[in-house]
């Protein structure tokens, strides 16, 4: 009588159990893997010799054998998580720093939070200094068309006054026709289209947001800077109440050591029109780099508007009149904290940073 080929079945599985058992990495069960299961393992070496069978035989030795195999795939697949399992878990635990590995001197407890940028707690002052004035808030977007950031404000195409805005164009539309704002005026024009068309005259109002121009940065000049503008339409509007809000506003915000004047200047959209400047508030007037040796720091520009200005919107300039300033955001927040150099804003050095948390 002849011995069945899977006479060896059992011991030959409880073997395989053994090595499977016995794998210690992922690359010893990756080399393993075709003795065990490939096609020249021993479970395919026995299920080669199943044709010695009789057919009646065949049917319960195949079944056992598939069995046994099952029995082997399982085991295989268990340890093959298991093992992944202890690699993951070694590669963290040398990922892992212990304390004396790291560096606690630059550590500062309890860890600080952030907080509200200068440029930003400085805009909030400003706001609060102007409301307590009589002026509301308004806010306008940084993306404007040519004709709010330009035309609407006596400022034609080719005009040569568009010379003294270096502006970034917006790729939409047609070419250079619309424009990241180059200073907040044109909120200014939203503000008064509004008014005539609701009939919702007079204004006061002041303006506040992020700017563009193509500036070179130095210590009083950034290529993106911040703005407030102020816009008064009303009755009876004279240029002795523009002087008086710029005065009593350098006052309120700076000091009363400080002091505003103002000197004649050419803007398109204002007539009179002129810079108002502050006294130095880093040398008080002695005179240094920052104020280039003038004592005076020049905060903005502000004059009438121009009655073309009025008409742009549908105001008529016979009855009403009014008056526009502007000025930046950082170079108060400069003057305020008497900072040298306008760039320190933007450096993200946080010895600088700290002073103002």
């Amino acid at each position: 009588m002849s011995t069945s080929p899977l006479a060896d079945l059992p011991h030959e599985t409880a073997r395989l159990l053994e090595e499977i058992a016995a794998l210690a990495s992922l690359e010893q069960l990756r080399d393993i893997e075709p003795s065990i299961l490939g096609k020249r393992s021993v479970l395919s070496s026995l299920q080669k010799s199943l044709g010695v069978l009789a057919p009646e035989d065949r049917r319960d030795a195949g079944a056992q054998l598939q069995g046994a195999r099952r029995v082997v795939e399982a085991a295989f697949e268990a340890r093959r998580s298991d093992l992944a399992a202890l690699a993951r878990a070694a590669l963290l635990e040398s990922d892992r720093l212990e304390l004396g590995d790291v560096v606690v001197n630059a550590v500062r407890w309890p860890a600080s939070v952030g907080h509200p940028s200068l440029v930003a707690v400085t805009q909030r002052e400003l706001e609060d200094v102007f409301v307590a004035m009589g002026f509301t808030v308004s806010e306008g977007p940084e993306v404007e068309s040519d004709w709010y950031n330009f035309e609407a404000l006596n400022i034609p195409p080719a005009h040569p006054a568009r010379g003294m805005w270096d502006t970034f164009y917006v790729e939409l539309g047609e070419p250079e026709t619309v424009v990241l704002r180059t200073h907040t005026s044109p909120t200014q024009v939203h503000l008064k289209e509004a008014a005539a068309l609701h009939g919702s005259l007079p204004i006061h109002a002041v303006m506040p947001g992020r700017c563009f121009r193509r500036d070179t940065p130095d210590a009083r000049h950034l290529a993106t800077f911040h703005q407030i503008e102020g816009l008064v339409v009303d009755r009876g509007i004279a240029f002795s109440d523009l002087a008086g809000v710029i005065e009593t506003f350098t006052r309120a915000y700076f000091g009363p050591d400080i002091e505003s004047r103002l000197r004649p200047a050419f803007f398109p959209f204002t007539e009179p029109s002129a810079e108002f400047e502050v006294t130095c508030t880093i040398c008080r007037g002695a005179g240094c780099r920052t104020c280039s040796q003038t004592g005076w720091i020049e905060l903005g520009g502000c004059g009438m508007l121009d009655p073309a200005v009025l008409d742009a919107v549908g105001i008529d300039g016979d009855e009403w009149s009014g008056f526009a300033f502007g000025f930046g955001i950082d170079r108060c927040a400069q003057m305020r904290h008497q900072i040298a150099d306008m760039r320190a804003l933007i450096d993200n050095d946080t010895r600088f940073l700290r002073q103002f948390s």
